[in-house]
């Protein structure tokens, strides 16, 4: 039986190891730049203290998932398989962990379950797009905790407290990893459920620790969304009802997405959301009317299927419309969101056709071919789906293939045009980025074109709408080196300070001012904002070289010489192979 366990668990670990060799190939896509290859806490010398206790992480509050990422800059540097093939044995990691905790409570068909949660084609996203290592790295603890909270439950009385300090620990790092982890008391509470006991008193009091760490980090992550990502504005304001219809909606989606994984797409279209439009509101009352019809028939049915579907809203709940995310501005679904969601029906699915095979004397064979037909189809799916996150270009080819209508995914192909040469063809996707959603980013995205070009005031014009919608020190920045290269000087040395007021430890601004400050004589001026510059990015080259200019001008040779030899080492080391 042992021997049996290990070859289930190597077939689970390879099976899931092989679909995703296409994304294992892949390269850095979308997000990729702010997470890693551009991240300056992943390589500053006091990056590690700045991930855990400042407001400098690009996005969300995820200090365990940035420290894995400055690990790993540090193993393999920006070469992407390292990252990527991190993600793929977490994944399988986790598809391990639901058959471990599956069996442990006794569902039929629990390794099915965890197979078709290793191989389904919903999950590529949340595997393959080395961003979202927090969903991957955070349902690793929290598939630990939700273990040692079962070992709570049924073990030995001397060992409980060591179980439930430990699940602790593990809900922490889950939080730690990424804050959607918040729901899982909700998860704790409905295992108890389904092993047939009622909520009471003492059971409450036992997830409140775990309740109140996720509710306290749930509004760290809701006032940094707010404050710091920007979800605010008349594209994230709702009312109750278009909220309660962008939630049914997406209710449905999921479930769809789950039972018939076809068009996948990194960006879907945002739904039109009308609550004047009274068949919309079908979306909640479907949902809510069959979540019910389960509830009610529970004693019919058994708790199972309630229970999958509670914990399949429960795990969604923060990401089904309730609360504003910066992502709504483009899609108001994402399937990595229901990465943890998903096990809830998959593990529904499963534990029927395990009942179903346990039953039949002579069907046994039909169920185990179809199960592992259905296994083939979705690894084939899983497999083309990993070949989009082969570079961003392929990404955004693919994704408006499918979403001709994305704004995003326009701004973001004419991005890479632009970024390779091709400003012709940034232009037309920038054009069209600009028609389908005329806001700040497009804007920016345009003037930096079109100031290429060479078409400054056109340029300017660009950054000042894109100003005028939401200020932003490198659009501050950029009109500042567009303005002095025309000679108005006086106007970029003001953008330059306006973009230091904005964010004062911004690179660019600061070396941006101190290079213009250099070119008109003024060495004094220009010496506290190289200074700066240094210690924002030490790995620049240019930086160092600029400060040994202004240095040596001001008659401090010794420091001069000294920042000389550090900008020729750096290029040095740029310029060495890697092997």
């Amino acid at each position: 039986m042992k021997q049996r366990g290990i070859l289930l668990a190597l077939a689970l670990v390879l099976a899931t190891v092989a679909v995703y060799v296409p994304a294992m190939n892949g390269g850095f896509v979308w997000d990729d730049d702010d997470y890693v290859t551009n991240n300056p806490l992943l390589i500053a010398p006091d990056g590690l203290r700045r991930i855990w206790f400042s407001f400098d992480s690009p996005s969300q509050y995820f200090p365990l998932t940035y420290t894995s990422f400055r690990i790993e800059r540090s193993l393999w540097a920006l070469r992407p398989r390292g990252y990527h093939v991190t993600n793929v044995l977490l994944h399988a990691a986790n598809a391990l962990l639901v058959w471990l905790l599956l069996r442990r409570l006794a569902l039929p068909g629990a390794w099915l379950a965890a197979a078709l949660f290793a191989i389904h084609p919903v999950h590529v996203e949340s595997v393959a797009w080395i961003t979202e290592r927090k969903n991957v790295l955070s349902t690793l603890f929290s598939l630990l905790t939700v273990l040692a909270w079962t070992r709570f439950l049924e073990g030995p009385e001397k060992r409980r407290r060591r179980h439930f300090l430990l699940g602790l620990g593990w809900f922490w790092l889950a939080l730690f990893s990424k804050t959607t982890a918040c729901t899982l008391p909700a998860g704790l509470l409905i295992i108890c459920w389904l092993k047939g006991e009622s909520i009471g008193r003492r059971r409450l009091l036992q997830v409140a620790p775990f309740a109140v760490s996720g509710v306290a980090m749930g509004l760290v992550s809701l006032w940094w969304e707010r404050f710091h990502q920007g979800t605010q504005g008349q594209q994230f304001a709702f009312s109750i009802a278009e909220r309660l219809i962008i939630a049914g909606r997406a209710f449905w989606f999921y479930l769809g997405k789950l039972f018939w994984p076809a068009e996948l797409s990194f960006s879907y279209t945002r739904w039109t959301i009308d609550s004047g439009s009274p068949e919309q509101y079908l979306w909640p009352i479907a949902a809510l009317a069959g979540t019910f019809a389960l509830w009610h028939w529970r004693k019919t049915l058994g708790r199972g299927p309630a229970a999958a579907i509670l914990f399949f809203v429960a795990s969604l709940a923060p990401l089904l419309g309730f609360f504003s995310l910066y992502t709504f501005r483009y899609t108001f679904v994402a399937d990595h969101y229901q990465y943890v969601a998903s096990l809830g029906p998959l593990a529904l699915v499963a534990a029927l056709a395990g009942k179903w095979w346990r039953g039949q004397s002579r069907g046994a064979y039909v169920t185990i071919v179809l199960c592992a037909a259905v296994l083939l189809a979705l690894g084939a799916l899983t497999w083309k789906q990993g070949g989009v996150y082969r570079d961003a270009e392929t990404l955004w080819r693919d994704t408006l293939a499918k979403n001709p209508g994305s704004f995003m995914a326009h701004s973001n192909a004419g991005l890479l045009s632009f970024e390779r040469g091709d400003l012709s063809a940034a232009l037309v996707h920038q054009r069209e980025a600009i028609r389908l959603h005329p806001g700040w980013e497009e804007y920016y995205n345009m003037g930096n074109t079109v100031a290429k070009l060479g078409r400054i005031e056109e340029a300017l014009a660009c950054y000042r709408e894109s100003l005028r919608q939401r200020p932003s020190a490198m659009a501050y920045t950029n009109m500042g080196i567009e303005l002095y290269g025309i000679g108005r000087r006086a106007e970029a040395f003001v953008a330059y300070r306006e973009a230091l007021k904005l964010k004062p430890d911004f690179f660019e601004a600061h070396y941006n001012l101190g290079l213009d400050l250099i070119k008109q004589g003024s060495f004094a001026e220009a010496l506290p904002n190289l200074r700066e510059a240094v210690r924002l990015a030490p790995e620049d080259p240019d930086a160092h070289q600029n400060l040994g200019v202004v240095l040596g001008r001001l008659g401090q040779e010794g420091e001069a010489k000294t920042q000389s030899e550090a900008a020729a080492q750096l290029r040095n080391a740029a310029e060495r192979p890697r092997f």
